[in-house]
């Protein structure tokens, strides 16, 4: 016991036993990385608690790391899924604001303490700070002292069981998100066609303009059994070969202008090759495709990119991003150049360089510190987490600022992550564990039954109105669920069950709205 005084002793250990008890599955269900924050409750009500320091290192890699993974597909889903998500983001926020009037009148509570028992059941920080200003009350902090623990705990159990309650395909939600995102980059594939149409027969590929017509790319012509990687100045005649990559609509409109499909086999010109190139030097990543004029020094093209499990069609203004596969065809020797341009080195896609990690997450506490005010009754800021959450996916949208790249490899995102959640999820249980028992002693357990309602009916009323829209996938409601609630320990309950992107993705784009909203209904009801 001595032992565990030490904190960092106790923190492993508290890990060590978290990761035992999280792999034990009853009927199906496991709690995961999620059992370390239960077995940091029972470790800080025997008065053993981890630094608040810890926890906080923990929540900025955890959010960071959220960012960076989620920034790329956040502006596209936002665009897409932007008004249903913020939709039921309103509904948790709205319902639960209302919850806790009914519930003020209904139990006879102090508005303080009842602000109090809203923020801690939504976990919000900033929430609390604005309850603080608005009724100047210590009041506030009891309220939320009673509800947090709840408010993290009910949030976890709440979205690990809903899917088995309504016995939700996990893995099919998976495929089916993954399958909507490819949708929109259909499939690349190439046909050999014979050039028929008069009139392209004696005009380039420039004059043709095939790729802005179609879409499509020529990535080999066949002329008099002789094969070549065609340039823009490339004259087609007629009976020559032309091999076109692009998706189905691209290739029916390149058939429509060139001519019909053939069967005939288009065969390399000798000293030729086609390689699939890694992405891997600074110096090309946000860079446009033109800026190589890859034809012109190296006669290389470039028939299509691989990015993120998507291949699709690149265009001159296309911009590379790190880990991105291009398909290039040249020469053998020519080959070399092009790939000393794009780097193609497994070793630094693995690396990780911290600046980045470093500097941004310095940014984001600076930015979460800035506060708008809107004249003498509101201020708003984005606080340590949002504004972390915001430079994240900010920076990770750029990809590169002069030499200064701000993504990082999968693997690397992954194990700062867990390290950072480890650590949260250690902080935030001991502290909530110490005064758990105290608390409901001393206030009884009327404050703990409002507390868990102000958790679970927003969730309930936010998957009823979720139940009408069926269009909309359990990964992402679960994501919207723990971000409208701005519970942090919620989305790695989800993030534990699932591969998918989809939960992340959803989290970061209701997170603002959710607290924003929150701010704004806490001085409203401050104000009553």
């Amino acid at each position: 016991m001595e032992l565990l005084q030490n904190s960092y002793v106790a923190l492993f250990v508290i890990i060590c036993i978290g990761f035992v008890i999280g792999n034990i599955k009853l009927k199906g269900i496991s709690l995961d990385i999620s059992a370390i924050i239960f077995v940091a409750l029972v470790f800080g009500h025997i008065g053993i608690t981890i630094p608040g320091i810890i926890g906080k290192i923990g929540l900025i890699l955890f959010i960071y790391t959220i960012g960076i993974q989620a920034g790329p597909g956040f502006f596209g889903s936002f665009r897409e899924n932007g008004r249903s998500l913020a939709l039921l983001a309103t509904v948790v926020i709205v319902s639960a604001a209302v919850t806790a009037y009914v519930l003020h009148l209904l139990f006879d509570l102090e508005m303080p303490v009842m602000l109090g028992l809203l923020t801690g059941a939504l976990t919000s920080t900033p929430g609390l700070a604005a309850a603080l200003e608005t009724t100047n009350s210590p009041l506030v902090s009891i309220g939320y002292g009673v509800a947090y623990p709840f408010g993290v705990i009910g949030v976890i159990l709440f979205v690990k069981l809903y899917p088995k309650i309504i016995r939700a395909d996990v893995k099919k939600a998976e495929a089916e998100y993954e399958h909507q995102a490819v949708s929109g980059h259909p499939e690349i594939k190439h046909i050999n066609l014979r050039v028929e149409n008069d009139k392209v027969v004696g005009k380039t590929i420039l004059e043709l303009r095939i790729r802005t017509m179609t879409q499509a790319v020529v990535s080999r012509v066949l002329h008099k059994d002789t094969a070549i990687t065609p340039s823009s100045d490339t004259i087609l005649q007629k009976g020559d070969l032309v091999r076109a990559v692009g998706t189905k609509d691209a290739l029916e409109k390149i058939t429509t202008l060139i001519g019909s499909e053939t069967n005939e086999d288009i065969p390399l010109q000798e000293g030729y090759e086609v390689q699939s190139i890694l992405v891997t030097n600074k110096e090309t990543v946000n860079t446009p495709l033109s800026s190589f004029n890859l034809w012109g020094n190296y006669q290389a093209t470039v028939t299509r990119i691989r990015r993120s499990g998507i291949e699709f069609t690149p265009s001159p203004s296309t911009r590379l991003q790190m880990g991105d596969k291009v398909m290039v065809a040249c020469s053998q020797d020519n080959m070399k150049q092009v790939i000393r341009i794009f780097g193609n080195d497994d070793k630094k896609l693995s690396d990780t360089d911290f600046f980045p990690v470093a500097a941004g997450i310095v940014i984001g506490i600076l930015v979460g510190r800035i506060s708008l005010n809107f004249g003498n009754s509101f201020a708003f800021s984005l606080g340590l987490t949002g504004g972390v959450l915001a430079v994240s996916m900010v920076l990770s949208r750029l990809g590169r600022t002069g030499s200064v790249i701000w993504t990082m490899s999968g693997s690397a995102n992954n194990l700062l992550r867990q390290v950072g959640l480890m650590f949260f999820l250690a902080s935030v249980g001991t502290k909530a564990g110490a005064t758990l028992v105290e608390t409901y002693n001393e206030y009884g357990s009327q404050l703990f039954l409002v507390g868990a309602l102000l958790t679970l009916i927003p969730m309930f009323m936010a998957v009823l109105v979720a139940r009408f829209s069926k269009k909309i996938n359990i990964l992402t409601l679960l994501g919207t669920l723990t971000g409208s609630m701005t519970s942090t320990p919620g989305l790695a309950a989800v993030d534990s069950m699932s591969d998918s992107t989809a939960p992340a993705i959803a989290y970061a784009t209701v997170y603002p709205i959710a607290m924003v909203l929150l701010v704004i209904c806490v001085q409203l009801l401050g104000g009553m």
